[in-house]
């Protein structure tokens, strides 16, 4: 920061005399750095703390919030609460003589030489802040808040009548993109890959994931697509709590932007950044240490009183290009706080602290889990967890319940085929010969997969299970059931004829008897069309 005679330089020389007559110092001389020095020596030696009691009442509140903000504030969020400095050259000033009547309390201590204007540069740009000299700052004298209440104080309140109870299935979910990431490989926007295999399809809440499985290096990058790296399996032989504590950890300092996924916002353009991380730095600080219940305007409300400009360091509200989606409209200017930055609060609770089972959410409250506050309180997660065996059928199916080990589960999909999800179900897998295939590959002998499902089910697998992996390990694919469409005719004559002519005979393959025959799945309709130009039509029953 600049020192005071370094800012009163900055001045034109026409308000160092100004400012000079208010202090009853003489400053006529036109040697501009010499009237500089004098006046600096002048406001060094006030007393600041007499000469406050003599402002007006709205000045002395302007001074005490630069005081309490550290001696400098952005000038936007300094003029929203105390009005601006209106910029003149020599000759405007000379012609308005502003200081006669200020158009605010922040001019009225700009030509005072109490007050002034000068640039910093922040992580995102150049910000202009209102500072207070350290020459004088240091004789001011700090606001007293020994008896005002605590700004931004939250008040609990009673639980709602209703609220979706706390919810774990993120590790749940992460662990199915591994199986799927395993197998097959995931595309870099794998949604329609991996839906139906998903707990929770919410896509926010997928992007998040994944973002946090590259970030903590759990999915790597190959030829093949996304596949899970060596630290995805030592994350999933930990107990669920653990899991979910790493992933919190993860998510407090990931680059996945939350303000860009916040419902109702569109965010739009370039040349403007917000940092995700303070957000989250600023809602985690406020949030009580306790699990009682508290309405989210409350924190949303404390937080805008004590530390509103969070993500907008420089105070500036007309920037960024961000889109009501229910207006429609661009929203621009701090009248319009609760819109984004208000939502986007709200959206951090609702979203990644809600899936991460860090708080319980009802319509318009929140509180934290027993996991939340261990969290923020920086508490050891359990690391106990029981051993939930998987259920092997007669049938070549197999059974993982949902609170059985991720790593059980993981180990499962390398043996079997995992069947799409349905809610309130366990996990299903089949052992195909494509499964056992794939497992040999990967060097899993039909010996070692039998080992496997004796040990995780707590018991031998089914004879029928025990034969049937032992047979395909002798012989290999037996049979293959496959879609197909059949042609069914009366008259045997008719097929002959399809066989004959070379406008149909392309899409037939099987013959079933004299009555019938296979035509090409992906063709049928081609060869109904071809069969009409014979004079033959045909029915279908094929959607």
């Amino acid at each position: 920061m600049r020192t005071l005679e370094q800012a009163l330089i900055e001045h034109e020389l026409i308000t160092l005399r100004v400012i000079g007559e208010w202090w009853e110092l003489d400053l006529s001389g036109k040697d501009k750095v010499a009237c500089a020095a004098a006046l600096a020596q002048t406001l060094s030696n006030l007393d600041l703390t007499l000469e406050l009691k003599f402002l007006q009442a709205d000045e002395a509140a302007a001074v005490e919030e630069l005081v309490s903000a550290g001696g400098r504030m952005p000038v936007a969020a300094f003029g929203r609460q105390h009005g601006e400095v209106r910029l003149m050259g020599p000759g405007r000033l000379e012609r308005e003589e502003p200081w006669f009547d200020p158009a605010s309390p922040a001019e009225a201590l700009w030509y005072r030489g109490l007050i002034f204007r000068g640039f910093d540069e922040s992580d995102e740009a150049m910000v202009e802040f209102y500072f207070i000299p350290e020459e004088l700052l240091a004789k001011l004298p700090r606001p007293n808040q020994a008896n005002a209440a605590p700004a931004g104080s939250l008040a609990a309140v009673s639980p709602p009548d209703s609220y979706r109870e706390v919810v774990t299935n993120l590790v749940d979910d992460l662990t199915t993109l591994f199986v799927l990431a395993h197998r097959e490989g995931l595309q870099a926007s794998p949604s329609d890959q991996v839906r139906a295999f998903l707990q929770d399809e919410h896509p926010d809440r997928l992007t998040l994931l994944l973002r946090l499985a590259l970030e903590n290096r759990f999915l790597r990058q190959t030829e093949e697509g996304l596949k899970p790296a060596r630290r995805a399996v030592d994350w999933l032989q930990q107990s669920r709590e653990f899991q979910l504590r790493e992933l919190a950890e993860a998510w407090k300092g990931s680059a996945w932007n939350d303000l860009c996924h916040t419902p109702e916002l569109a965010c739009e353009g370039s040349g403007w950044s917000n940092d995700p991380l303070e957000a989250r730095k600023v809602l985690l600080t406020a949030l009580q240490r306790d699990e009682k219940w508290y309405p989210f305007q409350g924190i949303v409300s404390a937080i805008k009183e004590t530390n509103p400009d969070f993500q907008r360091p420089d105070g500036n509200y007309d920037i960024w290009y961000i889109r009501d989606l229910a207006s429609d409209a661009y929203v621009t200017g701090f009248v319009n706080w609760d819109l984004v930055e208000g939502r986007l609060l709200r959206f951090l609770i609702t979203g990644p602290l809600a899936w991460l089972g860090m708080v319980e959410a009802g319509e318009d409250r929140f509180r934290l889990t027993s996991r939340g506050l261990a969290w923020l309180e920086d508490k050891t997660p359990e690391q106990e967890e029981l051993h939930i065996p998987l259920i092997v059928q007669a049938d070549a199916s197999v059974i993982v319940p949902a609170n059985a080990s991720r790593y059980q589960r993981f180990q499962t999909a390398r043996i079997a085929e995992l069947a799409p999800f349905t809610a309130g179900q366990p996990y299903q897998y089949r052992i195909t010969p494509g499964s056992l295939e794939r497992a040999k590959a990967q060097g899993i002998t039909p010996s070692r997969v039998l080992e496997f499902l004796t040990k995780a089910g707590g018991r031998q697998p089914p004879d029928s299970v025990k034969r049937a992996i032992e047979r395909w390990d002798s012989k290999g694919l037996e049979g293959r059931i496959e879609p197909t469409v059949i042609l069914r005719v009366q008259d045997a004559g008719i097929i002959d004829k399809l066989q004959s002519d070379q406008r149909t005979r392309q899409f037939l393959e099987e013959r079933l008897g004299d009555l019938a025959v296979v035509i090409r799945s992906d063709s049928w309709r081609d060869f109904q069309s071809a069969a009409a130009r014979l004079g033959l039509l045909l029915d279908s029953e094929a959607k």
